[in-house]
């Protein structure tokens, strides 16, 4: 008797288990389903023409298709730095873009500082500095202060205009923007080495290092991603990108012995100070020969925060004496 309950009652048992997996399976299939609707990792659709600077970039060449679809997909999918790209080309590009037109640099060159720099005053390996990264033997060359109190390769404007001197010596020489792009990355002295030995003129056909053959193609894919950002998955609103700054403009034509009250004489303090004018390098300024700077303050200004407590300054340990009295 109990043999004939026990057949019963294991298929009975087995009965649940298998609709309790099966129900299980389908919601996974509909998660799966719906999941892959949502997202997916698409190959790019390369454009038919292309042009730098009004230069054709050669596509039937199947190793210049293969340059150009390696960096539109490695700047398409590195999602996070490409948005800030985007976010930062609303506040940066404003300021770069009439310099290069007045100095007669087509458009296509605001792209450089965003592959130089990311539009971040950051300082490479090789110790070249600030957007457009500058090494201080060019800088100087190109007419650029560099020393302990001012570095101008911060400076956006200065280093813009010295940025164009360079570009315009390059084109004078080669005759192709592409080619002027490229020695602004490698240098004149090292490209003019290859296109000796390898005795080829133009960009495209020339085998660069890893750095300088991919910058070219790194460009054209950030202008490609950033004329139609919605085509390559970037979805931004107006109030998503950093806005740019209105700035009162005062004169400096003599010493200034502590920026930090300087800067409250303007209704700012110190961080927003050197924030907006990076290129001062200390909180002094010696100026022995009366040269004339501008300094940038914010037009809204900004305030400090008010704590419920102030802090006495000068009785603050210094010196690496941490000891709390």
């Amino acid at each position: 008797m109990q043999d004939k309950l026990k057949w019963p009652l294991i298929l009975v048992l087995a009965s649940v288990v298998f609709l309790f997996l099966s129900a299980g399976s389908e919601e996974n299939d509909l998660w799966s389903a719906r999941f892959q609707k949502q997202y997916g990792v698409y190959a790019l659709p390369l454009p038919s023409s292309l042009d730098f600077a009004g230069e054709k970039v050669p596509l039937q060449d199947y190793d210049v298709r293969e340059r150009l679809d390696r960096e539109l997909l490695v700047n398409t999918y590195f999602q996070s730095q490409t948005l800030l790209f985007l976010k930062r080309i609303n506040k940066y590009f404003p300021m770069i873009e009439p310099i290069l037109r007045r100095n007669g640099i087509p458009a296509d060159f605001k792209y450089l500082p965003l592959v130089e720099s990311g539009l971040a005053h950051v300082v490479s390996p090789k110790n070249a500095v600030g957007f457009w990264q500058f090494t201080e033997s060019t800088a100087k060359q190109y007419g650029l202060e560099v020393n302990a109190e001012v570095d101008e390769r911060y400076h956006i404007e200065k280093s813009t205009e010295a940025a164009c001197r360079f570009l315009n010596d390059s084109y004078r020489l080669y005759r192709s923007w592409t080619m002027a792009a490229a020695s602004y990355n490698m240098g004149r002295k090292a490209l003019n080495q290859q296109l000796q030995r390898q005795r080829v003129n133009n960009y495209y056909d020339l085998l660069l290092g890893e750095e300088t053959s991919r910058y070219i193609f790194r460009i054209l894919a950030l202008k490609l991603i950033i004329t139609d950002p919605e085509a390559y998955g970037f979805h931004l609103r107006n109030e998503d990108l950093y806005p740019p700054v209105a700035y009162k403009f005062v004169s400096l034509d003599s010493s200034v012995t502590d920026f930090t009250s300087w800067a409250h004489q303007f209704g700012i303090n110190y961080k927003i100070l050197k924030l907006h004018n990076p290129w001062l390098r200390n909180n002094k300024l010696t100026n022995q020969a009366k040269k004339k700077y501008v300094i940038k303050i914010p037009a809204e200004g900004y305030g400090e925060y008010e704590y419920p407590f102030r802090l006495n300054y000068d009785s603050l340990p210094v010196n690496g004496n941490d000891t709390i009295q």
